[in-house]
């Protein structure tokens, strides 16, 4: 699985990932951090470039920013 964490508005995650959780076996999305509006999106090898044209489509629709895995900090419950 190839691993991409973007950054967006709070209100905008469930929007999101509803999108691209309807490309089904594509990938998968995970909220990383609520408070700091971080998902995470897991993509299936072998679709990759379908991938990055529909992140690239939502990047400037939700204004997402993409952020290295690994360089947030994950609020703890």
């Amino acid at each position: 699985m190839i691993k991409k964490c973007f950054k967006l508005k709070t209100s905008d995650i469930t929007l999101v990932q509803f999108i691209i959780e309807g490309y089904e076996g594509l990938a998968t999305v995970s909220t990383v951090d609520p408070k700091a509006a971080i998902i995470q999106v897991l993509i299936m090898p072998d679709f990759i470039e379908d991938m990055e044209g529909i992140l690239d489509h939502l990047k400037v629709r939700f204004l997402m920013e993409e952020i290295p895995s690994g360089h947030h900090q994950v609020s703890r419950c």
